[in-house]
């Protein structure tokens, strides 16, 4: 009986999907989300070492205008879709080639953060392919389902990051 190896067994890494992102010789965007924020990378490998070129949190957000009194948001839906325009409006700018989307252990529910993430990629420029059937409905991207509405919020964010403000 052959023994799991002990990230798999943590439920860190899948060594086989791993394996097919690598044999691609494609960048990645990794989306990872921790307890407050969410984080994004533009990841490249060579010889099976990652390289970090590109990374950004949630918390970049207060920045662009999320107020401060909102911050314990930053891991929610609207944060998710501010953060993947954010990163792919950098990826555009410094003229990067496409990346390929790797989300990990985290489990793909449809209309979660990490659809709302690739909506924001897709809405930014960066091409994504995904079906658009998955992607979280406009009102919950605006955040009308939080408290304390967020929707004029997310907007104000999306205009200071469409315009380059900070």
């Amino acid at each position: 009986m052959r023994t799991l190896r002990k990230r798999r067994q943590s439920n860190k890494t899948d060594y086989k999907r791993r394996l097919r992102l690598l044999k691609s010789h494609s960048p990645r965007i990794v989306f990872r989300k921790t307890n407050k924020y969410i984080t994004a990378q533009y990841v490249k490998s060579h010889e099976a070492k990652d390289i970090v070129e590109e990374s950004i949190s949630s918390k970049l957000l207060l920045n662009h205008g999320w107020p401060k009194k909102s911050e314990g948001s930053l891991k929610s839906i609207p944060a998710s879709y501010l953060i993947g325009l954010l990163i792919g409006k950098i990826i555009l700018e410094k003229k990067k080639e496409q990346p390929i989307c790797d989300t990990g252990m985290i489990r793909k529910t449809d209309k979660n953060k990490i659809f709302a993430f690739l909506n924001g990629l897709k809405d930014s420029g960066v091409k994504v392919e995904c079906d658009e059937k998955l992607f979280p409905e406009e009102d919950r991207i605006k955040g009308k389902q939080l408290k304390g509405d967020l929707s004029k919020i997310v907007e104000e964010v999306k205009k200071n990051i469409q315009n380059g403000k900070k």
